[in-house]
C-alpha cells in the first residue's frame, strides 16, 4: 500500500528552520498595518529613536560627512581603527575608572555582533547559559550558539533585576552568565549590593574551577545604557566592584543609545586580551565591522570631551523628562484606583508598566485572558502600543509591559495618559 501522506522535505538547516522570529518586529508589523490605513498610533514599542526628535550630535554628523568626503571607505582593521580604540580606552578611564588598553578593545557594527561573537567565543555547543527574563534576545543568542538555556524569571519587587540567590543553584553547570544593567526592557539597574553578591558568587565558582583546571565561568555584562542613568541611581559594573572580575568579564558597550546613534552602528567590547583576540578572529570572518568612515568620525567626536559630555547630559535630560511625565501620569491613575502601576524610571529610555487587567471585563463584556488581549484592547481603543514582557522571554501571563520614549514628543504625553485613563475607566473589576 502506497502512503499518500507526503512528508515535507527540509530545504534549510535545522538552525534556520526552527529559529524564532522577533515578537517586537511582529508587533510593529501589525502597528504599521494600522498606520497604513490612516490610523494614528502612539507607538511606544520601539527601543530606538526618532531622528527628528532625538538627532545624533550635529558635530558627529559633520564628522561622518567629512570622513566620507575624505574617502575613508576602505576596510577598517579587524579590531577597529586605533584612534577609536584609544578614545574608548580614554572614556572608560575618565568616566568609569576602568583601565583597558587598545588591544583589549574590539570595535564592531553595534552591540548585536558583539553579543553574538561573545556567545560564539565562550560557549561550546551543549554548554549552558544563565540569563534572566525579561531580558533582550538572550534566548535567541543561546539558540544560535546551540547552547542550553538556564532561564530565571525575575520579580517586580526586585525591579526585575536578578539576585545572587536566583543564580547560585546553577553556577556549577554554566559556561556564561549574561547580565545587563541598565536593563532592557525594564529601565532598572543593579544596586551595588546586588551586583556585589553575584560577583562574589562568580569568583568563588572560578576558584573551584581553577583548582580543577576547567574553563572559567564568564560574565557577559551588557552596559550599553550606562550613560543614561538618572539620579539618585548609579551605574555599577563587576570589575569596579572587584578587580578580580577583570579576568572573567566581557563588556558590551557603544554609542547607540547615549548618542541616539542606533543606525550609525558603532559598538565595542572590552575584556581579557586573550578573549578579545579570539572574538576579533571570529568577527573577522563574519565581517560585522563598523564602517570605517563612522569609526573615524566617532573617534574624532569623542576626542572633543566638552561636546561629548554636553550631548550625553542633554540626552539624559530629554529622556528623563519624558519618562518622569509618564511616570507621574501613570502614578496618578494608580492613585485613582485604576488597574495600572509603574516602576520609577532609573535608566535608559524605558518605563516598566503594569496593566492589571487579567480576568477583568470591559463594558462591552470582553474578558482579558492574557497579555495579547490587553495589548489588542489598548491598541484598538486607545491607539497606544506597548511591548508585553513575554516578548522578552517572560511568561505570557505577565501583565507587565515596556514603554519606550525614544520616538515620543513631550507634547503627546498628556494625551496618551488621557487615553490610558479613558480605556481603564471602561474596565470592570
Amino acid at each position: 500500500m502506497i502512503n499518500t501522506q507526503q512528508q515535507s522535505i527540509p530545504i534549510v538547516s535545522d538552525l534556520a528552520q526552527h529559529i524564532i522570529g522577533s515578537e517586537i518586529i511582529k508587533l510593529n508589523s501589525e502597528i504599521n498595518q494600522l498606520i497604513s490605513k490612516g490610523i494614528h498610533i502612539y507607538n511606544l514599542t520601539i527601543g530606538d529613536f526618532d531622528g527628528n526628535i532625538f538627532p545624533i550630535p550635529e558635530l558627529l554628523k559633520q564628522e561622518i560627512i567629512s570622513a566620507y568626503q575624505k574617502n575613508q571607505t576602505n576596510y577598517p582593521p579587524a579590531d577597529g581603527i586605533l584612534s577609536l580604540r584609544q578614545q574608548v580606552s580614554a572614556l572608560l578611564k575618565r568616566k568609569l575608572n576602568l583601565d583597558y588598553n587598545e588591544d583589549e578593545i574590539l570595535i564592531a557594527g553595534g552591540a548585536r555582533p558583539i553579543i553574538y561573537t561573545i556567545y560564539q567565543t565562550l560557549i561550546n555547543p551543549g554548554e549552558k547559559v544563565i540569563y534572566t527574563v525579561p531580558s533582550w534576545n538572550n534566548n535567541h543568542y543561546t539558540y544560535l550558539s546551540r547552547s542550553e538555556a538556564i532561564q530565571i524569571e525575575t520579580l517586580p519587587e526586585n525591579n526585575f533585576m536578578p539576585l545572587a540567590q536566583d543564580i547560585e543553584p546553577y553556577v556549577k553547570e554554566a559556561a556564561l552568565v549574561a547580565l545587563c544593567s541598565p536593563q532592557n526592557p525594564t529601565g532598572t539597574v543593579f544596586q551595588k549590593n546586588q551586583l556585589q553578591s553575584i560577583v562574589d558568587l562568580v569568583l568563588a565558582e572560578n576558584q573551584r574551577r581553577k583548582k580543577e583546571r576547567i574553563k572559567p565561568l564568564y560574565v557577559m555584562y551588557d552596559q550599553i545604557y550606562w550613560e543614561l542613568v538618572y539620579q539618585p541611581y548609579e551605574h555599577f559594573n563587576p570589575v569596579s566592584i572587584n578587580p578580580q572580575m577583570r579576568d572573567y568579564t566581557i563588556f558590551v558597550d557603544g554609542i547607540s543609545k547615549s548618542l541616539s546613534a542606533t543606525g550609525v552602528r558603532v559598538g565595542w567590547s572590552f575584556g581579557p586580551k586573550e578573549v578579545i583576540s579570539k572574538m576579533k578572529s571570529i568577527l573577522t570572518h563574519i565581517g560585522a565591522w563598523a564602517p570605517k568612515a563612522e569609526q573615524v568620525a566617532v573617534a574624532q567626536f569623542m576626542s572633543d570631551i566638552k561636546a561629548y559630555d554636553s550631548f550625553v547630559e542633554h540626552q539624559r535630560e530629554e529622556l528623563y523628562t519624558r519618562l518622569k511625565l509618564f511616570y507621574n501620569g501613570i502614578k496618578h491613575l494608580h492613585q485613582m484606583n485604576m488597574p495600572i502601576d509603574v516602576i520609577e524610571p532609573q535608566a535608559a529610555l524605558y518605563l516598566t508598566v503594569k496593566l492589571n487587567l487579567k480576568h477583568r471585563m470591559t463594558a462591552d463584556h470582553l474578558h482579558f485572558a492574557d497579555a495579547d488581549d490587553i495589548l489588542k484592547y489598548l491598541l484598538e481603543k486607545a491607539n497606544v502600543a506597548l511591548v508585553p514582557f513575554y516578548a522578552f522571554g517572560s511568561n505570557k501571563d505577565s501583565e507587565w509591559f515596556r514603554l519606550s520614549v525614544g520616538t515620543c514628543a513631550k507634547e503627546d504625553i498628556p494625551e496618551i495618559i488621557h487615553r490610558f485613563h479613558r480605556v481603564l475607566e471602561s474596565v470592570k473589576k
